[in-house]
């Protein structure tokens, strides 16, 4: 399929409700309104094609850029490739749930990441992060340094109340990713998450709110499934 033939079913499986939800979260036009599940009769026609998923991405449609990630060959993208994604990236919902995600197949997620989480840019930020939160919760324990993890919760620690807002979000998931699916620092993460405590988000608005990754955690040892980990990261 070419680039005009995805768009055209794209736009013919878009929904103005969905695409009012999608809006409410920050996605802005272009973009129809697609159900990320009504997605896979595309895929399944398409497969994997990075030069397709370049494409989509380009367009700027938040629909098309989702897709992108679906169909994007991770392993075959340069960190130019992710740099051009993550500049392209207006909202938490292509940050953190499609560069990322993409991110989190190669070999050079981590490298990358830890550029992100040290620019100081809000949503480069939070990719990284969250990179990390998808790192951690599909990768085998073995394949991180604990040292570095450890750093990386003492940073939490001590700049999550006064981070950007969306990198707040994703710094929270972290804690909790960390205490759930990384069993060296198991302890670690919860002592932390305790000191953290709740984090006011929203604080310019009126409807500001607080996350709690200790709470959230306490929750998940509920169902005694620490070192959980998922067999994909991209459905």
């Amino acid at each position: 399929m070419i680039l005009e033939e995805v768009m055209q079913e794209l736009k013919g499986l878009g929904k103005e409700r969905t695409k009012k939800i999608y809006m409410g979260n920050g996605a802005h036009e272009p973009l129809f309104g697609v159900a990320t599940g009504e997605m896979k009769p595309i895929f399944r026609k398409i497969k994997h094609n990075q030069p397709l998923a370049d494409q989509l991405y380009a367009t700027g449609n938040y629909d098309a850029m989702y897709f992108a990630g679906i169909i994007a060959e991770p392993k075959a993208m340069t960190e130019a490739d992710f740099e051009r994604w993550i500049d392209s990236a207006y909202f938490y919902m292509i940050s953190d749930y499609v560069v990322a995600v993409t991110l989190s197949e190669t070999d050079i997620a981590q490298e990358v990441s830890d550029k992100w989480i040290a620019s100081g840019e809000e949503l480069k930020m939070s990719a990284g992060w969250s990179c990390y939160c998808w790192l951690l919760g599909n990768r085998k324990d073995s394949e991180f340094s604990e040292e570095k993890i450890a750093g990386m919760l003492e940073l939490v620690k001590n700049t999550i109340h006064d981070a950007p807002e969306r990198t707040k979000y994703s710094m929270n998931n972290f804690l909790y990713t960390v205490a759930i699916s990384y069993k060296p620092l198991h302890d670690k993460a919860v002592e932390i998450a305790k000191e953290v405590g709740p984090v006011e988000v929203g604080q310019d608005t009126k409807k500001s709110k607080h996350i709690n990754a200790a709470v959230n955690i306490e929750k998940f040892l509920g169902r005694g499934q620490v070192g959980f980990k998922r067999k994909y990261v991209r459905c």
